[in-house]
């Protein structure tokens, strides 16, 4: 019984978190930035995700019931925060951004903002990553062994995001300057399309 959960849940949480999907986003995110930049990256948001999926399996759903916030709003929240990123993307309307560019060299405040957001926030630990870790841990029924084995579920899958980032890098090398500027806005219209799916499922699913 117990395998049986564990099987589902690294399943669940892999398939919703998608580290293989995230890494040509990762790319077009940290576009300019050193190796050692990359790497802090990687490991900033795959150690927030945790700690965000984590802290909601073991409390996010009563925590949102208290306040009143309800999945559907948190998926139109998300969609809308996405959709901000996806649109400076395609638009390129960072002027920080594009001296970064220049200068092959990004600020510590820089790094840390893109791998809480919009990386950990809302791509890694976003609406169907979350709500996965919570309907597990309630599938789990306050069983701690299962709750523990969901937890290390949890930091396996951000162990293999960290490791699937830093393999992005040599797809971005091989890309050059060109493909990189092509595949950042290209990511820009997925995003646009990811964030407006994750709008209309909120709203979808509200009142259900």
């Amino acid at each position: 019984m117990l395998l049986d959960f564990l099987k589902t849940a690294f399943v669940t949480i892999l398939v919703t978190l998608d580290p293989p999907g995230l890494a040509p986003v990762f790319i077009g995110l940290t576009l300019g930035m050193t190796r050692a930049a990359k790497r802090e990256v990687a490991l900033r948001a795959s150690v927030i995700a945790f700690v965000i999926l984590a802290a909601f399996a073991f409390g996010g759903g009563p925590v949102m019931s208290a306040l009143g916030i309800t999945i559907p709003a948190f998926r139109i929240a998300g969609g809308l925060l996405l959709f901000y990123i996806a649109f400076e993307m395609i638009f390129e309307l960072r002027p920080q951004r594009k001296k970064a560019f220049a200068n092959d060299a990004m600020t510590i405040d820089h790094i840390r903002n893109v791998a809480a957001f919009p990386l950990a926030i809302p791509l890694m630990s976003g609406p169907g990553s979350v709500t996965a870790a919570m309907l597990l841990a309630g599938r789990a029924g306050g069983d701690w062994k299962a709750l523990t084995g969901l937890l290390i579920i949890i930091a396996l899958v951000m162990l293999l995001s960290y490791f699937v980032f830093l393999m992005a890098e040599g797809v971005s090398r091989l890309l050059g300057t060109t493909g990189n500027i092509v595949l950042t806005r290209m990511l820009g219209l997925v995003l646009a399309a990811l964030a407006v799916q994750f709008v209309i499922d909120g709203i979808l699913t509200v009142g259900k």
